[in-house]
């Protein structure tokens, strides 16, 4: 199974793309300034268009937004999708003959991934909503095996099947989870689970997640 890790950015950065090719023939001439900033948790990307004087050629901005959108979707910690992250395209240049669509957008990639060396880039886990159903003689074990998944308790009810614990824990830990439950509660205890939030990965889990990629 494939965890749907995140990457996002931590501090604002600027960043500069320029594409220049020469091959005998008509080059490839794009140049994009552009700056990154940390988002409002769950906005997803979020890009303004500042330049002014035509420095970027009207026709060439479409582009632009392309590349930037192109670069979010592959991260440069572990080539994960991109979220919350704010863009602004600020200057840049063109050459009358070797500009041309392609080499706007290639230059506005280089310009994002340029920033985001900077930037201060995080990995970012799915963490899901866990609800146990439990008899109270196992509710200690049950509670010590989601701290070990480095989950977090956020409470606990009384209902008439025994103990409901609440935790918060990364998807990463859940997986069989099912039969640990079982093997430790004799088939009495039950789970169910939905996603939460995203969020940081200790640095280890980072580690490990960028070896693997």
């Amino acid at each position: 199974p494939q965890i749907a890790y995140r990457e996002t950015i931590s501090c604002a950065a600027d960043g500069v793309g320029k594409l220049v090719k020469q091959s005998g023939g008509r080059g490839q001439y794009g140049h994009v300034v552009l700056d990154v900033a940390p988002e409002e948790k769950g906005k997803g990307i979020t890009i303004d268009n500042l330049v002014v004087g035509g420095a970027i050629p009207k026709e060439f901005i479409n582009s632009v937004l392309s590349g930037v959108r192109i670069a979010m979707s592959n991260g440069i910690i572990a080539g994960y999708p991109v979220v919350d992250v704010h863009v602004n395209i600020t200057d840049g240049s063109y050459h009358e003959v070797d500009s041309n669509e392609n080499a706007f957008k290639m230059a506005a990639i280089l310009g994002v991934r340029d920033a985001f060396k900077n930037a201060k880039p995080i990995l970012l886990e799915p963490v899901m909503d866990v609800v146990v159903t439990t008899p109270e003689d196992y509710q200690g074990d049950i509670m010590g095996d989601l701290n070990r998944r480095r989950g977090l308790v956020q409470g606990m009810d009384h209902s008439s099947a025994g103990k409901i614990i609440n935790a918060q824990v990364p998807l990463g830990e859940m997986f069989g989870y099912a039969t640990d439950l079982r093997s430790a509660t004799q088939g009495r205890a039950s789970y169910s689970m939905e996603f939460e939030c995203y969020s940081e990965a200790p640095q280890n889990i980072a580690d490990a997640i960028t070896n693997q990629a």
